[in-house]
């Protein structure tokens, strides 16, 4: 979500109807004439038709990757394939340099673990690690995308980018993501939307988004898990300090409040709104639970406890206020919202049947012809897949144990990709890839949603 700039446009929400009228489109694919198109998702049990208008956006980059004296290089789609050193996403035409580079990036694959999956699956794992690996920066900064609305580092898509890291056995990279952002954290301890990759501050005026709390209090914790005990863990937790202690304080302001509920801030979907989101509150309690281990490892047993007492009174408000309505994406609304993942694992440590429930729920809401998810209900009717929240899905079934409905995810995740296997931000009611590609969040969800089949039985 991290570039979107125009409003979201609530005139026209989705509207069932029955004809369906397939045809053959240029990419062999079912498209609907008109109307729309239907998707039935995976261990959801219900089917969607919708009118789309579907709306058309460029591919901005099929995939970026490293050419002469190290440049970053967005590739366009449409033209011959540019031939890459096999296994890298280096040009061949990098020259000696560019072998250099080429073997460093295989070390750093073999240095770590690549999560196992099917052989369908396997490929689009390998390039999203590599990916990755591409947008990060020296400094640590873990760049959303190459082109240049996506060419920052925003605290929620990095915290991501962080776990993916760590558990893929990046233990070092990880750190250095976090690294970055604790050097970004402003006094108040709530970060800015967005920052330039060369700390030099923040590009423009979005502001505050009080979520980014919470997501990185949550790496913070995903990560202390992958270090050993002891010497090591003590480390870390000294490495992080100040964002830990600075993001828990910020926190405990932030939901200082009736019900711990917070006020109103711009969430993943980026929109100015004066209503209070899920995807605002639901990170907040993500991140005071994270905030809880966290503290406690630390030894300050008295902010451990503040922050599980505001996280009792937050998720209470939030299983009354939103649950009521069966978890939407405003306060006292009904359209459902994506941001109803944040609620299960990984983000929490158990999984609520009621919220299961819920969440097998939404899915045909948000149902798009080319077989992905919109970001919410409400979210405007253009006929667009976004694969970062077709990747959450794919993360939280996987982390609850629903593996049917995970490898359907991550099937048409894969199906989905650009000629050089990049994860696209979005795709279009075709079935074409568009925005840019690769976007580090859908990757780190794609990881993470593939490690966890592995390790959640």
């Amino acid at each position: 979500m991290s570039a979107v700039k125009d409003p979201v446009d609530l005139s026209s929400p989705p509207v069932p109807v029955t004809p369906l009228v397939p045809v053959i489109g240029r990419t062999g694919r079912l498209l609907a004439v008109g109307v729309l198109l239907v998707l039935m998702t995976a261990g959801s049990g219900g089917r969607m038709f919708y009118l789309s208008r579907h709306a058309s956006e460029p591919l901005r980059s099929a995939a970026v990757v490293i050419g002469a004296d190290e440049a970053l290089i967005g590739l366009p789609e449409g033209t011959p394939l540019t031939p890459l050193i096999p296994g890298s996403r280096v040009l061949m035409s990098a020259g000696a340099a560019g072998q250099v580079r080429a073997q460093q990036q295989r070390d750093w694959l073999a240095a770590g673990s690549i999560p196992q999956t099917s052989a369908g699956l396997q490929d689009m794992v390998r390039t999203a690690l590599l990916d990755i690996n591409t947008l990060l920066l020296p400094d640590g900064a873990a760049l959303a995308g190459w082109p240049k609305s996506w060419r920052y580092v925003w605290p929620r898509d990095a915290s991501m980018v962080a776990v993916a890291l760590s558990r893929t056995g990046h233990r070092q990279d990880a750190l250095s993501v976090m690294q970055f952002l604790q050097r970004q954290l402003p006094a108040q301890g709530v970060f800015q939307a967005r920052y330039l990759p060369d700390e030099s501050g923040v590009p423009d005026a979005r502001g505050e988004q009080t979520d980014g709390t919470g997501w990185v209090l949550w790496a913070a914790a995903r990560m202390l898990e992958d270090v050993p005990a002891g010497p090591a863990q003590e480390r870390f937790l000294t490495q992080l300090r100040p964002l830990i202690d600075g993001s828990t304080r910020a926190a405990l302001r932030i939901t200082d409040r009736p019900g711990g509920l917070p006020k109103p801030s711009q969430d993943y979907w980026e929109i100015k709104d004066d209503r209070l989101s899920l995807g605002t509150a639901a990170p907040l309690a993500f991140g005071l639970e994270a905030a809880v281990t966290l503290q406690r490892a630390l030894g300050d047993e008295a902010l451990s406890q503040a922050a599980q007492q505001r996280l009792s009174l937050l998720r209470g408000s939030i299983d009354r206020q939103f649950g009521t309505h069966g978890y939407p994406r405003y306060l006292g609304g009904d359209q459902p919202d994506a941001a109803i993942a944040f609620l299960l694992p990984p983000f929490t440590a158990q999984a609520d049947p009621k919220i299961v429930k819920a969440w097998r729920a939404i899915a045909p809401q948000m149902a798009r012809p080319a077989g992905g998810l919109a970001p919410g209900a409400g979210w405007k009717n253009d006929g667009i897949s976004w694969t970062p929240q077709t990747a959450l899905f794919a993360l939280t079934a996987a982390s609850i144990g629903d593996r049917p409905t995970a490898e359907h995810w991550l099937t048409w995740l894969t199906n989905h990709r650009t000629s050089y296997g990049a994860l696209p931000e979005k795709v279009l009611s075709n079935g074409d890839p568009a925005g840019p590609a690769p976007l580090a969040w859908t990757d780190a969800f794609v990881l993470l949603a593939v490690d966890a089949l592995e390790t959640v039985r």
